[in-house]
This record gives C-alpha cells, structure tokens and sequence, in this order.
C-alpha cells in the first residue's frame, strides 16, 4: 500500500511506490479518544508493526522535521517507514491494513464506496474532539444534540423552510431567503426540535 509523500522525502529517498514495512501512528495524547484507540491499537496483532507517538511531541518534530507538526493535531497522520505520509480517512485505512483482523476491512474501505464510509466515521470522530475541546459545546455554542440533548448525538434538523436542501453531491446546503427570519436561517447551524 502506497500513499502521498511529502516532496522532501519522495525526492530524497524515492518512497513512492515502496513497500510499507512499518508505520508511524501519530495521535493526539491530550485527546481521550485518540489515546483509547491509541491503547486499543497497541493490543492489536499487527501483519506491519505500529509505532504510536503522540504528535507534535519533541521526538516527533526531530524524527519528522518536515510534516505540519500543528495539523498533526488536528487530523491523524501516519507516516511509513519509507517516507509515505498518510492523512485523515488513508491514515485510518493504512493502520486497519496493518492489523491481522482488520486487513480485509481496510481493502473494502479502499473502494470508493468504502472510502466515502471511512471519510464520514473521520468527520465524525474529528466533531466529537471538536465538541469535547469546547467542553461538550459544538463550535455553535450547542450540545451535540441542542439545549434539550446536550452530549448526545443528533437532535438537530435541517428544514427545507429555513433554506436547506439536501444534494447527493454536495451535502446540505443553505440558501437563505428573504421571508426567514429564524436564528437557524444565518446558516450557521440547524435548528433544534
């Protein structure tokens, strides 16, 4: 399995198309659910050895000067023994080909409908640190599930009224119009029930 490199390291060593024979997991050791799947991966049996490190660490910058060390943090980051650097919903498939149990996992989430699965549990995962860092508060200043579920999932609607539609494509979208007047027409966040 092969992934994007940084310019540096493909010059430098010639990684693309390399094989992977171990991995660098790069997590966020101030977040609680990156240090439970951290664990959780360290009790896995591994077909390519898993390094855990926590990003933006001292041996991380000296070990790879040239990553985004700060987005790091932000989004997961695996890094290949050859160089190759993996980034969201491909760092999460890279570690699932790694481990014994989940290898053919990682192959059905390698497809494009798999991918599209894999990109939506990143998303959702990257949410629920966004709301824990905030102190359980979304970045609208609610809940996960509005005043009435805070800490729960769900809980909020998009209405056609309030200028929402929905586009296979393209996701939600807000169009305001002229009549709306409602807190959840600014299209900053969807209304609760």
């Amino acid at each position: 399995m092969t992934g994007t490199t940084t310019a540096a390291t493909a010059a430098g060593r010639g990684a693309a198309g390399v094989p992977v024979r171990g991995l660098t997991v790069l997590y966020d050791a101030g977040c609680v659910l990156c240090r439970h799947l951290s664990d959780w991966l360290a009790r896995q049996a591994q077909l390519v050895p898993l390094e855990l490190l926590p990003a933006g660490s001292a041996e991380a910058r000296a070990r790879f000067p040239g990553l985004d060390h700060a987005a790091t943090l932000d989004e997961v980051t695996v890094v290949g023994d050859s160089g190759q650097v993996y980034r969201g919903s491909r760092a999460w498939i890279v570690v699932l080909w790694a481990l014994r149990e989940h290898r053919g996992l990682a192959h059905r989430l390698a497809t494009p409908a798999g991918a599209r699965l894999a990109r939506g549990a990143v998303l959702a995962a990257a949410k629920w640190r966004d709301a824990q860092r905030r102190g359980g508060q979304s970045r609208y200043g609610q809940g996960w599930g509005g005043p009435r579920g805070a800490g729960q999932w769900g809980g909020q609607a998009y209405r056609r009224a309030d200028g929402w539609s929905y586009h296979p494509r393209t996701g939600w979208t807000h169009s305001p119009t002229a009549s709306c007047s409602a807190p959840s027409c600014s299209g900053a966040a969807p209304a609760s029930r």
